[in-house]
C-alpha cells in the first residue's frame, strides 16, 4: 500500500550492511536452487512423505537461526534509533501533525500517497497505533514477513524435493530479512507487506470460490494496480474469484467515496490514482516507467502517450506470460510476472513496494545446470544491494543504474525465458563439466570439500557479478576503515607511519625520500612512473583474468580465488592498521608526484574522501595485484622469457609505488604477505589446482581427455596465443 511519501535517504542499516549481504544470499539460493539444478527430476517429497534426515534437520535450524538473528538486528536497528529518525513514514501517519488527524483532505500537504480506502480503514487504528509506536508495528511488521516467506515458499512449484521443502521457508524469510524493501518498510513503518501477503493468500491459502478473490480485492483497494490479478484469475479458470475481486474492489473504493467524497474525488479525479503525490515523481526512489520516462528528459502529453502505449504492451504481454506459467503449474512465478507488471506501470513504485521482483527468483531460466543460478543470483543482488554496487559509477551507465530495478521488473514481465515444467531441462538440465581433482599431499585439504570440484567454464555473467559486488563491497570496507573520526584517523595513521619509518631506519630500507626527489628531477621518468601508478593497477589484473576465463578456463577459478583472498586479507590490515603514506607524512619533504601539491594545514586533508581511504596504504594492493599476476604468469606462461617478462610487472609497480610516495617500502612486504596468504588460503579450502579438464559422461567414469584445441578444456591450442595477447595490452 502506498502509505506516505517515500523517504530517499537511506537508513544507516542499508547502508552498513550492503557489503555482508554478498555471501549468505548466495547460500541461500544454492539451498534452494540445488534440488532443481540437478536432483529435482526425483518425485516430489514432502516433509509428510518421510523422516527428514538430521542433517537436513540441523540445516533447517541453522537457517532458521540465521532468519532470527536477521530479524534482530533489524529489529535493534530501528528501536535503538530515536525515535525522531525512525518509523518516519508512521509518524507522518499517527503523529501529533500526522496526517489522519487533519480537519481537512487528506491530500492537502500531498505527504500522504495511499487510497481514500487505506485512510478510511486506518483511522480507527489511529489510537493504538500511537500507542504502540515502535514496539508493537515492527514486531507486528515481524509477522507479516514471516507470514509472507511461509507462504511463498509453500507455494513453490511442484515436484519439489526434500531439500528444497525442508529449507525453502527459512531461506525465503532471510531473504526477505535481507531485501531493501522489507528493509524499509521496518525503517519507514510502512505497510506495504500488507497488499503482498493478501494477494499471496488469495491465490495459494484462501479456501472456497469467492474468499481468494475478497482478499486480492482489498489489496487493490489498498494498491490500485494489483487489480491486474483479476484478469489473471479471470484467464486461469477462477472467473468467479476475479468477479469477487473486481467486487470487492469497487465496493471498498465507494464505500471510501461516500465516507470521504472530496478525498476520493482528489485522488481518483485529480490526481489519477496518485499520480503526483509524494514529492517529484522523477525521484530515483520511484521505478516505474513513468518515473523513467520523466527522468529521460520527457514530459507533458508525449510523456504520457508514450506510457500509456508501452503500458498497454507491457500488461499484453505480462498477462499472457502469466496466465501461460499458472496453466504450466508455476502459479508463483505467474503471481511475481503479474506484480512485476504492477510495478511497471503503477504511477509511483517505491522502494518498499518492489518485493514481486524478488519473487520472480523461483523461476527456473537456463538449459544448464552452470547457468540456472544465474538470474536468482541477480534478482537476490539486486534486492539487497543498493545500484550502485552493482553497476560502476560512469555516466553512461546512469541511466542503467538509476532504473535497474525498473528493468529487471519489466524483464522479469516480458521477456526472461523462464522454463516451462514441460521441458526436460525444467528438472535435470545439462550437467555441468568438472576438471578431475588432484590430490592433495595432506589428508586434511581440502578443508572445504564441495569446493575440490572445478567448474570447466564458469558462468561468465555470475562471475561478473561476483567481481563487480566484490570489488563494491571492497570499496565500502576500505572507506569505512578510518580509525574513528578524521581527525583521529589521522593521528592515528600518522603515528604508524613514524613507527614504519622507524622500523626501516633500523633495517637501513628508508629509501623512499632518495628514490622519490631522483625520480621527480627526471621529467619523462616521472611522468612514466605516474602513468603506471594510476593506470595499470586494475589494468593488468582484470586483463589477466579476462585472457585466464578465455583460454584458460580450469585455472581461472583457482587465480580469482587467490585474488579474492588476498584482497578480504588485505582489508583486515586496512581496518587494523591505518597508515600514512609517505607523501602524507608532513615534515618529511615526499614529493606527490600524482596529486600535486598538498596543503597539510587543511585538517581535513588526506583522510577520508568521496573515492577512497588515503590511509588503506598498509598493506599495499598495488603491490600485491601485480605480484599476483607475477605469479600466475610465472606458473601458467609455457616460455621461459614470457615468464620472466611477466615478473617485470611486479618490480615496475614496486619502483612506481615508491618513486610516487604512496607507499612504504614495508607495505609491500605487507602485499606480498597477503598473496602469499591468498594462494594459501586457496591451496587449504579447494585444494591444489586443477591441471586438466574432463567431462564426466553418463556412466561416471572419464572419457578420453578431449580435443587440446576446445575452448572447455584447461588448455589452449595456442598457449602462446595467450601471453602474446597479454603482453601485447601490457
Amino acid at each position: 500500500m502506498r502509505g506516505v511519501r517515500q523517504v530517499t535517504r537511506r537508513s544507516p542499516a542499508s547502508q552498513t550492511e550492503g557489503h555482508e549481504l554478498i555471501g549468505f544470499a548466495q547460500c541461500t539460493l544454492t539451498l534452494t536452487q540445488r534440488e532443481a539444478n540437478g536432483a529435482g527430476g526425483r518425485r516430489g517429497v514432502t516433509n509428510a512423505d518421510h523422516h527428514i534426515p538430521a542433517r537436513l534437520r540441523t540445516m533447517r535450524l541453522g537457517l532458521w537461526l540465521v532468519a532470527a538473528l536477521l530479524a534482530a538486528r533489524q529489529l535493534a536497528a530501528v528501536l535503538t534509533t530515536p525515535p525522531g529518525e525512525r518509523l518516519t513514514a508512521l509518524e507522518a501517519w499517527v503523529g501529533p501533525g500526522g496526517v489522519l488527524h487533519v480537519s481537512g483532505s487528506l491530500y492537502d500537504s500531498t505527504e500522504y500517497t495511499g487510497t481514500p480506502f487505506s485512510g478510511l480503514v486506518l483511522k480507527p487504528f489511529t489510537r493504538s497505533a500511537e500507542q504502540a509506536l515502535g514496539w508493537g508495528w515492527t514486531f507486528g511488521t515481524l509477522l507479516l514477513v514471516v507470514a509472507l516467506g511461509t507462504v511463498a515458499a509453500r507455494a513453490l512449484p511442484r515436484p519439489v524435493g526434500r531439500r528444497t521443502a525442508t529449507l525453502a521457508a527459512p531461506a525465503a524469510v532471510s531473504l526477505l530479512m535481507l531485501s531493501l524493501p522489507v528493509r524499509d518498510t521496518f525503517w519507514l513503518g510502512q505497510t506495504s507487506v500488507i497488499p503482498v501477503l493478501l494477494v499471496l493468500l488469495g491465490c495459494f491459502a484462501a479456501p472456497g470460490r469467492y474468499a481468494g478473490g475478497l482478499l486480492i480485492g482489498l489489496a487493490a483497494a489498498l494498491q490500485p494496480t494489483l487489480l491486474l490479478f483479476a484478469p489473471l484469475l479471470w484467464f486461469t479458470g477462477r472467473r468467479r474469484a476475479a468477479t469477487a475481486t473486481g467486487v470487492t474492489f469497487a465496493a471498498a473504493t465507494a464505500l471510501a467515496w461516500a465516507a470521504m467524497p472530496r478525498d476520493s474525488s482528489t485522488y481518483w479525479v485529480h490526481h489519477l490514482a496518485g499520480a503526483g503525490l509524494g514529492g517529484p515523481a522523477d525521484d530515483l526512489a520511484n521505478q516505474s516507467l513513468h518515473a523513467a520516462l520523466l527522468r529521460l528528459g520527457l514530459h507533458g502529453p508525449p510523456e504520457i502517450g508514450l506510457f500509456l502505449l508501452l503500458g498497454a504492451a507491457v500488461l499484453v504481454l505480462a498477462l499472457r506470460r502469466a496466465v501461460r506459467y499458472a496453466h504450466d503449474g508455476q502459479l508463483l512465478l505467474a503471481v511475481s510476472v503479474t506484480g512485476c507488471a504492477a510495478i511497471v506501470v503503477s504511477p509511483t513504485a517505491w522502494q518498499h513496494q518492489l518485493l514481486w521482483v524478488l519473487l520472480s527468483a523461483v523461476g527456473r531460466v537456463g538449459t544448464r545446470a552452470r547457468d540456472r543460478l544465474v538470474w536468482p543470483v541477480a534478482v537476490v543482488l539486486l534486492m539487497t544491494l543498493p545500484a550502485t554496487m552493482m553497476l560502476p559509477n560512469m555516466a553512461f551507465l546512469h541511466p542503467v543504474r538509476d532504473n535497474v530495478v525498473l528493468l529487471a521488473a519489466l524483464a522479469a514481465a516480458t521477456a526472461v525465458p523462464f522454463l516451462s515444467r514441460a521441458s526436460p531441462c525444467f528438472r535435470t538440465p545439462t550437467p555441468t563439466p568438472y576438471a578431475p581433482p588432484v590430490p592433495a599431499r595432506l589428508a586434511a585439504v581440502p578443508l572445504l570439500p564441495f569446493l575440490r570440484r572445478v567448474l570447466i567454464r564458469p558462468n561468465l555473467l555470475l562471475e561478473l557479478l561476483l567481481i563487480r559486488v566484490t570489488y563494491a563491497a571492497y570499496a565500502q570496507v576500505r572507506l569505512a576503515a578510518t580509525g574513528g573520526s578524521n581527525s583521529a584517523g589521522r593521528a592515528r595513521a600518522e603515528e604508524h607511519a613514524r613507527q614504519i619509518l622507524d622500523l626501516e631506519r633500523l633495517l637501513h630500507l628508508d629509501i623512499e625520500h632518495a628514490v622519490n626527489h631522483a625520480v621527480a628531477k627526471v621529467g619523462w621518468l616521472r611522468e612514466f612512473f605516474d602513468f603506471y601508478y594510476t593506470s595499470f593497477h586494475f589494468a593488468v589484473p582484470l586483463t589477466v583474468l579476462g585472457l585466464l576465463y578465455w583460454r584458460r578456463p580450469v585455472d581461472y577459478r583457482w587465480a580469482r580465488s587467490a585474488l579474492g583472498f588476498a584482497t578480504l586479507l588485505a582489508l583486515v590490515g586496512f581496518w587494523l592498521y591505518p597508515l600514512a603514506p609517505p607523501r602524507l607524512m608532513p615534515g618529511l619533504g615526499i614529493i606527490d608526484t600524482v596529486h600535486g601539491v598538498q596543503d597539510f594545514s587543511q585538517p581535513e586533508y588526506g583522510t577520508l574522501t568521496a573515492l577512497t581511504n588515503q590511509y588503506a596504504a598498509m598493506p599495499s594492493l598495488h603491490f600485491g595485484w601485480s605480484l599476483w599476476c607475477g605469479v600466475v604468469i610465472a606458473l601458467l606462461a609455457p616460455r621461459t622469457w614470457m615468464k620472466a617478462l611477466g615478473l617485470l610487472h611486479p618490480l615496475f609497480t614496486l619502483s612506481a609505488i615508491v618513486a610516487t610516495g604512496n607507499h612504504w617500502l614495508l607495505d609491500a612486504a605487507g602485499g606480498a604477505l597477503v598473496v602469499g596468504g591468498g594462494f594459501a588460503l586457496t591451496y587449504l579450502l579447494q585444494g591444489p589446482r586443477a591441471r586438466e579438464a574432463v567431462a564426466p559422461d553418463g556412466a561416471g567414469s572419464r572419457p578420453p581427455l578431449p580435443d587440446p584445441g576446445n575452448v572447455e578444456t584447461g588448455r589452449s591450442r595456442c598457449p602462446s596465443c595467450f601471453w602474446l595477447i597479454f603482453f601485447f595490452f601490457f
